[in-house]
């Protein structure tokens, strides 16, 4: 008697187990890539001039993060704000997924001060850039298809 509620229990979970590893997500999508969007507005006339300074700094930093593998891409996309108070400027930065971003000071505080100099350069740059923009927000999202 023992040894058959024994096998009819393990029969019982064995197929509840199988149940619940087809069962799928109803969500309407599937999730993809993370990506962390900072929003900037540059101060009237000083665009280009903000563009520059990313070149060097952003450009040279996400093209690092992107040969060591830490990043997936990264994208800038510049328009016009649709209000005065709105941004022009967003810096995009594809991660592969939410844990990616763990420890990313370890990570990514090597790259700065390989592009960017010392603790204190970073910070005469950061303060140099208050002149020029204003950062608006910044999110983090996660990329998804619809099914």
């Amino acid at each position: 008697m023992n040894k058959s509620l024994i096998l009819i229990a393990s029969i019982a979970l064995s197929v509840a187990f199988s149940g619940l590893c087809r069962a799928q997500s109803d969500a309407p999508y599937t999730e993809g890539p993370v990506w962390t969007i900072t929003m900037v507005k540059a101060k009237a006339g000083m665009g280009d001039e903000y563009l520059k300074g990313l070149a060097k700094t952003f450009k040279g930093a996400m093209d690092e993060a992107k040969k060591q593998d830490l990043i997936m891409d990264y994208k800038i996309l510049l328009g016009p704000p649709a209000t005065p108070q709105d941004f022009d400027i967003l810096l995009m930065v594809e991660s592969k997924n939410m844990a990616a971003l763990d420890n990313a000071r370890e990570k990514f505080d090597p790259i700065a001060r390989k592009i960017e100099g010392t603790p204190d350069q970073q910070r005469a740059t950061q303060t140099k850039r208050l002149e020029i923009r204003e950062i608006m927000g910044s999110k983090l999202m996660r990329e998804i298809t619809l099914k």
